[in-house]
């Protein structure tokens, strides 16, 4: 059975797309290598990491606002240690 013509040019484009997103990130991993930055930094929040209630979406439209997780929206902004804080349950052999 022959292939949709319109599938097949899906494909391509999809196909030149990621070509092009990854070239544009090898571009990108070569500029911050040469400027000092070798990793990205990362988003999550210190007290959060690890946490499995971390959210870190934004939403909005005129106004991106992340929200970080379903318990403090804006974060855990004490220097403690976040009471709610809880780490993914590891899976058990029986």
């Amino acid at each position: 059975m022959a292939c949709d013509p319109y599938q097949r040019a899906n494909r391509s484009m999809l196909k030149t797309l990621q070509a092009r997103w990854h070239q544009q990130e090898s571009k990108r991993h070569i500029l911050r290598s040469q400027v000092g930055f070798t990793l990205a930094t990362s988003q999550t929040p210190l007290p959060c990491a690890g946490c499995v209630h971390y959210h870190g979406k934004a939403y909005g439209t005129e106004q991106r606002i992340r929200l970080i997780c379903a318990i403090h929206p804006y974060g855990w902004m004490q220097m403690s240690a976040c009471p709610d804080w809880e780490g993914a349950a590891l899976a058990s052999d029986g």
